[in-house]
């Protein structure tokens, strides 16, 4: 009777202890020969904060401009003067039509957007 000799090295072999601790996918015994890897995703290009519309309508030309005259410290200060002054004139508007705080802000929000697409935010 001959002794038949099992060989643990082949492709077959079962995954060890220290395979399955590292996560190591290449010891995956049940997987078939030549099937590839999954690769991995490309880089997401990193989140951009601000206008969507930047550069586009039709104020966008004029704000450049004065912002590159003024000066960019100077003129986000104006312009942050210019937005507060338009949300209290909105505010009093919802006060004389007796608009609550929920609509009040919808119109806020709703001028902000108006404010990007005429390039006012450029």
């Amino acid at each position: 009777m001959a002794a038949a000799s099992v060989s643990l090295s082949g492709p077959r072999a079962l995954p060890t202890w220290s395979s399955s601790v590292s996560g190591d996918s290449l010891a995956n015994p049940w997987a078939r020969p030549g099937t590839a890897r999954p690769r991995p995703r490309p880089p997401r290009a990193p989140a951009r904060m601000g206008n969507v519309n930047e550069g586009k309508g039709i104020f966008a030309p004029l704000v450049v401009v004065v912002r590159n005259v003024v000066g960019r410290k100077r003129f986000n200060q104006l312009r942050g003067k210019a937005i507060a002054l338009h949300s209290q004139v909105i505010t009093e508007f919802c006060k004389t039509i007796g608009a609550d705080a929920k609509q009040r802000q919808g119109l806020i929000r709703l001028a902000k957007k108006n404010g990007e697409k005429l390039g006012f935010l450029a």
